[in-house]
This record gives C-alpha cells, structure tokens and sequence, in this order.
C-alpha cells in the first residue's frame, strides 16, 4: 500500500485515519521511500477495503490522502530476533497450546493469540524470525514431539521449517492445512520427516490434482510411509524398509588414454597446440587442420540479455541447441568450415593463457576430449577464469602427427574451487615412458650429434628429441595439403617405431 507524500503525516494518524474508514488491519514494515509512506497488508480483501478509503480522508491541509494498492510477493525482509522477555511470552503461549499426554501441540492460527496479542508480540510463522524462534523452543523443551499443527498460519514456502526435520526427529503427524502452499515441491524441504498423517486440504496446491490417485502418489512420493492425507485413510505402503546410503559421485579420475603410445603423441599435440593458441598470434595453427575441418562453440544456455553476461563476448557464436533449435540456418552459419575459417574464427576468440596443468584427456585412439581452465588475458573480461571441454577427432598424418578434422568448444564460467586451484600445479611432462631402445643406425646418428654438440649421450638423446619436436609443422602438426589418413594397422606401425614421433623428414 503506497500513500503518495505520505512522509509528512504522523504515523500514528494516519493508520489510525485508514482503519477509522475502512477495516482492522495490521500494517506490515511501514517506511518512507522519498515522500511517499509505504507497507504491506497481507490479506488481499483487507488490501481492497484500504484502497476503497483512498481519498475518504482530508489532512489539516484540506488536501485528500490518496491510497494506491499493488499486489506483490511477500517482501523480502530481514525480521529481528524477538526480545527475550517476548520468547519467554511465546514459550507460555505454547505451553497453554500443549497436549503432553498426545505430545501434541496446536499453534493453529497463532498469530491471534489472545496472549500474544495483548502484549503486542507479532508472530508471525511466514517470517523466518517467528519460525524459528517456535522451533528453538520446541527443540529445548519439547523435542520428543510428536504431533505439530501448524494450520491457517499464511505458509506459503517451508525454508523456515525445514530445520524441524533435524531437531524434531519424532514428528509424525503434521496440519499444514489452510495455508498458502502453491507447489507440492515445497514439501520436499521436509522429506526426512518419517510422517504417517499429513493434512494439506485448504492449500493452493490441491487444485492442481484432478485425479485423487495422482495427489497421493505425488504426496506419498515424498513421504513414503504415509497412512492417512486430509483426514482419509490409505492403503498401507508397499516398501522395503532398508537403510540406502546416500547415493555419492564417484572422485573425478585422471586422465585416460588407451595405450602410452596414444599418450605421448597427444600430450604433444597438446602442448605445442595451446602455446600456439596461447601466444597471442594463432595463424600457425593453420598447421594444425584439414582443409576440410569444422569448428564450433557453444556456452551454457541463459535468458540474460548477452551484453549483461559474462559470456557476452561468446553468446553471438554460441551454437547451443537450446538458443536456437527451430533455427536451421543458423545452426549451419555458426560451423566453421574450412581451415582458413576456422584458424580466422580462433583469431578473433579473446586472448588466453591456459593452465596446461588442469588439462584432463579422455582418449580414444585419435578422438579425444580435453578439459581444463583457462584465463582471457585482454579485453573487458580481463583475467576473467573459464573452464572449457573441448572435443577433437584428428587422423594421423605424415611422419605420425595429428591433423584435426573436427574441433568443438564449450566454454563456461569457471566454478571457485576451479579457480581456487588453477595455475598451482606444474604442468605435466608430454612422456613418462622410459627412454626408447636405439637401433644401431640411431646410436650411429646420436653418436655424431653427441661429437658436434659437446653433450654427454643421454643429454643429446633429450635434446634431440625436444630439437626436433619443436618444429612444430614437422612434428606434431602437419600441413593439412599433404595430410594421410593412415589405417589403425598402418598406426601401429608408425608408432612400434619409438623415433617416429621425432623424425623430421624421411630420410632422418
């Protein structure tokens, strides 16, 4: 209820002037916002009797109070715990309402009470503070109860209530009848509560059943030893009453690759890829694609205007199904297809440094799907965190590198224990594996590098394997124009060879 300037008038008068012309009622968080007086009724023909008052009254001005009414949601407000000396008028008021031989208690419309209402004490059981003061007195003094009425109390969520479930154990018959509960979801906030009686005639949420079975599966699915529902009895329960333990994710496993073979090709491929990608100049990953490769990106789907998301500067190329499925020709535009297109496309994707460290594999021969965090290093998301999935099918091509053929990008807003744990650990080496065994033509060529170089043999070993497998379009990158697509069989001969992975032309 608004009353436009009415910041000028005294309180006191000019509620005591709208109930003198219209109905009782109670005015709910009464403030000023600029000139205006405002508050809240909480019954609706209450709220009508109010607005038919409007401009009923004159002020010692002579000017008419005029009252405008909107209905709302309940507020949102932060209530103050009540005063000792009105928990302890409370706590009586209970006791009176207290059956101890059923270990019952009513608190039926409490917030009449004679008792309460005499003393000018609001409780008010739709308000977080009134809730769970009842709940803390039932907790100390009586918490082997085992019937609660709670009815016409203008329940419209159980979030208040919910803690009952810990702290009153016992309960198992519960009138939550003659509120305002819209949803049956509401009564999931309850659902460790063990109750055989519940009554939620008189709610919102009745009318949506047509069909009696279908309220009570709805019901007993949240309360599966349930007997009785409004008042009519039900056919015993059909359960098996054993303790589930509570249903855990497995831990998130380690990289999986399918042979170590597999590992070390793609561990490279990895590295040398988002180096590149991460340099700031992404045009030599021209290398790493077919001619006919496609790319596509995609973010999680949300109604936010794009230029208020994080994800804005993704949102326009985003391929997400659900933005788009009655779109064809959209979904075809945002793949990009050809290598040229796609490496443009990269180009434009703001700059990043990937924590190479966070990368997860899960591979399959040569399609695998890497996952991780990366932080934009530019632009107006600055230093924002994102975690990414990203799924790349590649085919061997000359001298066992990888040419990519399909590339998709999910990108997303990194969770707090991501970025909590990004860029801490050191990144992983490309290869485990032991040194490969040399055939006598190899010894002969580490031999004559080991003279030129100075190094010791195992030294030029090394060197000349991380020498070479920096040539990034002769490793592990390919030029697409000369890409082979190699059979698994011709792939297990490339790699039964140990240097294959490192030669840089076919006479090396």
């Amino acid at each position: 209820m608004t009353i436009p300037y009415g910041k000028k008038y005294d309180k006191d008068w000019l509620l005591s002037s709208l109930q003198s012309c219209s109905v009782p009622f109670h005015a709910v968080h009464y403030h000023t916002d600029g000139n205006k007086a405002q508050f809240y009724i909480e019954d609706s023909a209450i709220a009508n009797a109010l607005f038919k008052a409007s401009r009923k009254i004159t002020d010692k001005d002579g000017y008419k109070v005029t009252v405008i009414m909107n209905s709302c949601p309940p507020p949102s407000l932060i209530y103050t715990d009540l005063k000792a000396a009105d928990l302890e008028h409370l706590k009586q008021c209970m006791a009176k309402r207290f059956d101890g031989s059923q270990q019952a208690l009513d608190l039926n419309n409490i917030r009449v009470d004679p008792d309460l209402v005499s003393q000018n004490i609001e409780v008010t059981l739709n308000r977080r503070n009134s809730m769970l003061a009842v709940i803390k007195i039932i907790e100390e003094n009586i918490p082997e109860l085992i019937c609660l009425n709670l009815s016409n109390n203008r329940l419209y969520r159980l979030d208040d209530l919910a803690d009952i479930v810990n702290k009153v154990p016992n309960l198992k018959i519960l009138n939550l009848s003659h509120n305002e509960l819209k949803t049956e979801r509401e009564l999931d906030k309850l659902k460790g509560l063990k109750l055989v009686e519940l009554s939620l005639e008189g709610n919102p949420l009745c009318g949506h059943y047509k069909i009696q079975a279908d309220y009570v599966s709805a019901i007993r699915e949240r309360f599966p030893k349930l007997l009785r529902l409004d008042g009519q009895d039900l056919p015993p329960p059909i359960v098996f009453d054993l303790e589930v333990a509570p249903a855990t994710l497995p831990p998130c496993k380690a990289s999986y690759f399918c042979s170590e073979e597999i590992k070390n090709i793609i561990l490279c491929f990895l590295q040398q890829y988002y180096s590149i990608y991460d340099s700031g100049d992404r045009q030599p990953l021209l290398q790493a694609y077919h001619d006919g490769a496609a790319f596509s990106l995609s973010i999680p789907f949300t109604l936010q205007n794009p230029s208020k998301s994080s994800l804005g500067e993704y949102q326009k190329d985003s391929r997400n199904i659900r933005r788009m499925k009655d779109d064809p020709t959209t979904r075809f535009r945002l793949i990009k297809h050809t290598r040229l297109n796609v490496v443009a496309f990269l180009n434009e994707l703001p700059k990043t440094q990937h924590d190479i460290a966070s990368l997860i594999v899960d591979a399959t021969l040569l399609a695998f799907t890497v996952s991780g965090v990366f932080k934009e290093i530019d632009g107006k998301s600055r230093d924002s965190f994102r975690a990414f999935s990203r799924v790349f099918i590649a085919v061997p091509a000359g001298n066992a590198g990888l040419c990519i053929v399909n590339d998709e990008l999910f990108v997303r807003n990194a969770t707090t224990e991501e970025i909590r744990r990004a860029f801490v650990a050191p990144a992983p080496t490309p290869s485990s594996s032991p040194v490969p065994t040399l055939s006598a033509p190899q010894q002969e060529m580490l031999a004559a590098f080991s003279q030129k170089s100075g190094m010791n043999l195992e030294w030029s070993q090394k060197g000349t394997q991380l020498s070479l497998s920096t040539k990034l379009s002769q490793v592990c990158f390919v030029n697409s124009s000369t890409c082979t697509v190699h059979t698994y069989r011709e792939l297990k001969l490339l790699l039964s060879d140990p240097w294959c992975i490192h030669r840089v032309s076919a006479g090396s």
